[in-house]
């Protein structure tokens, strides 16, 4: 029975805009993340987690982009702007 095991897929490396096209494909909402990963040959999971991290990435990318009273009414970005 111990031979029966599957054995580990080998660790993969994909390019950041490979990642962004599944994940665009993912949010568009016409297939299933399980359906892009199966398309695609990937793993459900490697998916998910490039979905929640573009999802991270976009909420971060608000939050950091909108003037804060504490700061002058400026931008974190344009704070570091000033200072460099």
């Amino acid at each position: 029975m111990e031979n029966m095991r599957k054995k580990p897929r080998p660790r993969l490396s994909f390019t950041p805009e490979f990642k962004a096209e599944i994940v665009d494909l993912c949010q568009r909402g016409d297939r299933s993340v399980g359906q892009v990963a199966k398309d695609f040959d990937l793993t459900e999971t490697a998916v998910r987690d490039w979905v929640r991290q573009a999802d991270l990435d976009a909420l971060a990318a608000r939050l950091n982009n909108r003037p804060r009273k504490c700061l002058g009414y400026r931008t974190p970005a344009q704070c570091v702007a000033l200072t460099l």
